[in-house]
């Protein structure tokens, strides 16, 4: 009786560990963010502190978004799926360069330039319904001297 309890007790210790925090949950909670500090942008109509914040807090979700590409695409390259991961990564090459941009914008203070870059991200998170924020505004606050400081 105690040997198979024992066998049990390994059995189970042995168990495949599930990740539930996957690149691709944490990318679409990303795309979230986007879409609402994208909603929340197009309501300002002036360049204040949030405003610098929210711009910020883009530039470090699009940051996020590439690094979990990084990571899906090192995972099925360790496989030998070299085709997909290429895919894979033509698929979301443009998260990388919008983070460069965004960064580039806000460093440089061109905010004249914030409606043409919100109109270039917009439709990268039009499929996703905003019935209402979920997203606290303390999650971008600091975020904007953190980038630039």
């Amino acid at each position: 009786m105690a040997s198979a309890r024992i066998k049990l007790i390994e059995a189970l210790a042995m168990a495949r560990v599930i990740n539930t925090n996957s690149p691709g949950k944490r990318r679409n909670a990303q795309l979230r963010t986007i879409a609402e500090i994208l909603r929340r942008l197009s309501q300002q109509r002036t360049v204040s502190p949030e405003t610098k914040d929210m711009v910020a807090a883009l530039v470090y979700c699009l940051r996020a978004i590439d690094d979990t590409v990084e990571e899906s695409t090192r995972a099925w390259e360790k496989r030998g799926y070299w085709k997909k991961a290429d895919d894979f990564q033509q698929k979301w090459w443009w998260a990388s360069l919008e983070a460069q941009s965004l960064e580039k914008l806000v460093k440089a203070g061109d905010w004249h330039l914030l409606p043409e870059a919100m109109v270039k991200l917009l439709p990268r998170v039009a499929h996703i319904q905003l019935n209402r924020m979920t997203r606290d505004p303390s999650l971008w606050a600091g975020a904007y001297e953190k980038l630039v400081g």
